[in-house]
């Protein structure tokens, strides 16, 4: 997006915003597409945690996507979507069985972690069809907090409890007709996903009626020029290599499904702010904006790198700044960061704010969430009105008054 629409966004809905240019996420979704076409049945469904506007979700799904679900929440919000029951796929993570019941009476596909929650549902259900999420014990992902593969990790069923599963299904108490890993987000190295893929291909063997394998998300995208990238050409190879072994051992034909988030919207996203003030010190300069993490919480909650740039003035010398926000604790944006000249009033822009932007917005210090804008056809539309004092107060209740 160019430096003058991301302006005249700001000039016509005001700062902060979020704000989404749907050519973009045409495009990766595209490039995963072509990418993918060397395999011959795989279905994408997008991980809705990452962006979950209703625009955005139907824009998705006209692109031919399915939806990757995480509560129950967004398993409704993808059905008030027009997504179908069998294009949804539900993966909890220690909810209680009332929300996987109705997640069941709905219709939608659901992948189960534990043998608590294995056990609980097939007494509930007389041999039911169902999908594991297994832990592949893979430590991958850019950091501990995106790290949910390995070994210590709450996520998933332990490799020692397949034999478990194994002896339900032979008692005829389940039917596991498919197989699901996460192993973590931002994933760089090749052979932890070589790992995985080896792991999942493995255990499915052990099964019987497996229809499908589902390899989650975690690509990881460059967030600035020269920045590294999974390798997807070779992610994708060694995933056909095991398909080809297992189906030499098997007969068997499966669908397989991927589950990016961040790998389809987080490039199309630009989260716009104002700087209040420009505060100097005997050892920083200071940029106050008129945000916080409350807004965007990545680069407090991970340590994220995203670039920002000053829109007003985006070519002069540059200064090194640190870029902070206006929440009651440190709230930094960046540190150390060459940027173009700032003045008072400058339009900043922090980029690759797609995924995990809003979706992760609080109302912290009792702040509003900013409106969401979207690029669609060279036209800006308005998807999500911004809160206000209002939204705050609506669902409290004065027990004084």
């Amino acid at each position: 997006m160019d430096i003058k629409t991301l302006k005249e966004a700001a000039l016509k809905f005001g700062t902060p915003i979020y704000l989404y240019d749907l050519k973009i996420i045409k495009n990766q979704f595209d490039k995963l597409n072509k990418e993918l076409s060397v395999l011959n049945d795989y279905k994408i469904h997008f991980a809705a945690k990452s962006l979950s506007n209703i625009s955005i979700l139907k824009f998705i799904r006209r692109l031919g996507a399915g939806l990757d679900a995480v509560s129950i929440e967004e398993v409704k919000i993808g059905l008030k979507c027009g997504f179908l029951k069998d294009q949804i796929i539900y993966t909890p993570n220690g909810v209680c069985i009332d929300e996987i019941i109705n997640a069941h009476n709905l219709g939608v596909k659901i992948n189960l972690d534990s043998i608590e929650s294995i056990n609980e549902y097939c007494g509930l259900y007389k041999n039911p069809s169902i999908n594991l999420r297994i832990n592949p014990e893979v430590y991958a992902g850019a950091n501990e907090k995106i790290s949910v593969g390995h070994a210590s990790s709450k996520f998933g069923i332990p490799i020692k409890d397949i034999s478990k599963i194994l002896k339900l299904e032979k008692e005829g108490k389940i039917n596991v007709v498919g197989i699901h890993i996460h192993t973590g987000s931002d994933i760089l190295k090749n052979e932890q996903l070589k790992e995985g893929i080896k792991i999942i291909f493995s255990i499915a063997k052990k099964f019987k009626n497996i229809k499908s394998i589902d390899f989650g998300g975690g690509i990881k995208v460059p967030y600035f020029k020269g920045d590294t990238e999974t390798d997807l050409n070779n992610y994708i190879k060694n995933i056909s290599i095991e398909y080809d072994r297992y189906r030499s051992v098997t007969g068997r034909d499966l669908k397989l499904i991927f589950e990016p988030g961040k790998f389809l919207v987080s490039d199309s996203g630009f989260f716009i702010c104002k700087v209040n003030y420009l505060k100097s010190t005997p050892l920083k300069s200071f940029v106050q904006i008129n945000t916080g993490f409350n807004h965007f919480i990545r680069p407090n909650l991970y340590g994220a790198y995203h670039e920002i740039t000053n829109l007003s003035n985006p070519i002069d010398k540059k200064f090194e700044y640190e870029i902070v926000g206006y929440i009651c604790e440190k709230d930094t944006f960046a540190e150390k960061r060459r940027i173009s000249k700032i003045s008072k009033g400058d339009l900043i822009c922090i980029r690759n704010a797609g995924a995990y932007g809003y979706n992760m917005a609080s109302n912290y210090n009792s702040r509003p969430r900013p409106a969401e804008i979207c690029l669609y056809k060279e036209k800006l539309y308005k998807i999500r009105e911004a809160e206000d004092l209002n939204s705050l107060l609506k669902n409290q209740i004065d027990i004084f008054s």
